[in-house]
């Protein structure tokens, strides 16, 4: 059974887009298909940063034939309403059946529809998909008249091995050729299905397969940890991520600066898996390592120590500028940016942050009675404390790390283990 192999080319399609996007293609294609009776025996998709493919295997060549009912008027309605029906539908009246239900006698026009081939189907079907694909964001480009995710530079489409015209907006290139890695193995070539796609695309050094990259990331990520004495943080979100960005995944390992592992550990880990997209590294014990993996897009001649020191150099920017954010805060007691709170708008209807906190201190104070060993005036101050570092340079910067911040700001103000 014929195979049809769609490829959407583009520039760089956000990491966190690709999963809903490579969903999305195949939930369209899947009621696409049905809506126009063509069979197939199963649909398969693909995504890269540049690339979204689908591949639809076991189509028939040519589109069943279909039988359309319609049903009319009442056989004894008004001759302008059964005229109107059979004008619609292009019938006279002998052409129609004529039914009895429960509640009369109706016409009912059976029109019989020849099959096309599938070819012509799928080239209509699929420029729709493409004109209402449902991108989270899209861009205009070009004249305008076309949104994608970022600008579709070119669309493969095979069907039987022939090339299927799809038409967009933007007039976008339609063929039979695609691109490998855009450094590695810049230029065209053609491709005749899906095996002969996939082992070329190979050959220009693109990894068609995300869970594959993603093994080749995870496999080569812990076999430089353990070269290193080292184990590799565990994050499975990072990985989604970075398997999003490469097409041709080289793992690196680079050295942190000594100077700022007195930043605590969640620091140093938030700022270089948020801004710069590194794994962290952990001693035996747990702590922080002075190491990072990087994920390179592309091989270096000198065995990547170029790629690796121009990411050391700007991973010492951003973590001074974390360590300064350490540094600054710890000027400020947490008791001090309580004031701040006053002035910072928690809902419209209920009040600034500032009275949040104090609902919350009532609460808290009054719930610990019915805690056995938790001391209200204990459970008290905690609340006090737990919004003041929203006021912070450091949770203004990674929000994430609220809550983590105010811990560190509490023991290194003398508040107890129990408040902290």
């Amino acid at each position: 059974m014929p195979e049809m192999l769609l490829e959407l080319f583009s520039e760089e399609i956000p990491a966190r887009m690709q999963k809903r996007a490579s969903d999305d293609l195949a939930r369209m294609t899947t009621a696409a298909l049905k809506g126009v009776d063509l069979e197939h025996s199963g649909v398969l998709t693909h995504v890269t940063p540049r690339r979204l493919t689908l591949v639809v295997a076991g189509l028939p060549a040519v589109q069943p034939d279909r039988c359309e009912e319609k049903r009319g008027p009442r056989v004894d309605a008004p001759e302008t309403a059964i005229g109107g029906f059979l004008k619609a539908n292009g019938l006279t009246r002998d052409q129609c059946e004529e039914r009895t239900l429960d509640k009369g006698t109706f016409l009912f026009a059976v029109i019989k529809k020849r099959g096309q081939k599938t070819d012509i189907v799928l080239a209509e079907l699929l420029s729709g998909i493409i004109a209402d694909f449902p991108w989270q964001k899209s861009m205009r480009w070009g004249d305008g008249e076309m949104k994608w995710v970022r600008s579709l530079v070119s669309v493969l489409c095979l069907f039987d091995g022939n090339t299927v015209e799809i038409k967009t907006r933007n007039l976008v290139p339609c063929g039979n050729k695609t691109w490998g890695h855009r450094f590695l193995a810049p230029g065209s070539f053609a491709v005749s299905d899906f095996s002969d796609y996939s082992a070329k695309l190979r050959s220009a050094n693109v990894i068609l397969d995300r869970d594959e990259r993603k093994k080749i990331i995870i496999t080569a990520a812990l076999r430089a940890a353990e070269g290193e004495g080292l184990k590799l943080r565990d994050d499975p979100g990072l990985l989604d991520e970075i398997a999003g960005l490469v097409e041709w995944p080289q793992v690196l390992i680079g050295r942190i600066d000594e100077a700022f592992l007195d930043v605590p550990d969640e620091v140093l880990i938030t700022s270089m898996r948020l801004h710069q997209k590194y794994f962290s590294l952990l001693n035996v014990d747990g702590t922080m390592a002075p190491r990072f993996i990087v994920v390179a897009n592309n091989e270096a001649k000198d065995g990547g120590k170029a790629i690796v020191a121009g990411n050391e150099r700007v991973l010492r920017a951003r973590l001074s500028d974390a360590r300064f954010f350490w540094e600054q805060d710890r000027k400020v007691s947490l008791d001090t940016r309580l004031r701040a709170l006053t002035d910072n708008i928690f809902h419209t209807k209920l009040g600034t942050m500032g009275q949040k906190v104090t609902r919350i201190e009532i609460l808290a104070a009054n719930l610990a009675r019915f805690i056995p060993e938790c001391d209200p005036d204990a459970a008290k101050r905690a609340a006090h404390l737990a919004k003041a570092d929203l006021m912070t340079e450091m949770v203004y910067e990674f929000p994430e790390l609220q809550g983590t911040m105010g811990r560190y700001y509490a023991l290194i103000e003398g508040e107890s283990e129990e408040v902290a």
